[in-house]
C-alpha cells in the first residue's frame, strides 16, 4: 500500500529541469554507472549525480540532454564521488528511462 503524503510534504521536494553538460565513466561504482554534471541555471548552478543508466544510454546521447532531478536532497557519497542531486527516471528492474521535458525549456525551471 502506498503511503499518503500531504501537500506540504510534496511542496518541500524541489524538482528542477537541468541540462547534462558532462558525462564520465564511473568505474569505482558498485554497479555500472556514469558520473553526470547537470546545469540547473544561475539560481542553482551545476550539480553532480551518479546514474546507473549505462545499459540504456551511451555517453554521447546523454550530453546536452535535459533531465528532471530532485535538487534539495543532502549530498550522498557514492564510492569516491559526491552525488548532489537525484536524476529521475522510470524504473523497470535495472532499466531506467530518464524523465525529460517534451520540449527544451530553461534550465532551473521548477516541476510542480
Amino acid at each position: 500500500m502506498l503511503e499518503t503524503i500531504t501537500w506540504p510534504d510534496f511542496a518541500k521536494v524541489e524538482m528542477r529541469v537541468g541540462t547534462i553538460i558532462k558525462v564520465a565513466d564511473f568505474p569505482e561504482a558498485r554497479n555500472p554507472a556514469y558520473q553526470l554534471h547537470v546545469d540547473f541555471g544561475k539560481e542553482i548552478g551545476i550539480k553532480k549525480s551518479s546514474a546507473q543508466i549505462t545499459g540504456r544510454y551511451q555517453q554521447e546521447e546523454l550530453l546536452n540532454r535535459q533531465v528532471v532531478a530532485v535538487v534539495n536532497f543532502p549530498k550522498k557519497q557514492i564510492a569516491n564521488f559526491m552525488s548532489e542531486c537525484l536524476i529521475l527516471g522510470a524504473v523497470d528492474g535495472k532499466d531506467v528511462v530518464l524523465l525529460q521535458p517534451e520540449t527544451s525549456v530553461a534550465n532551473g525551471l521548477k516541476i510542480s
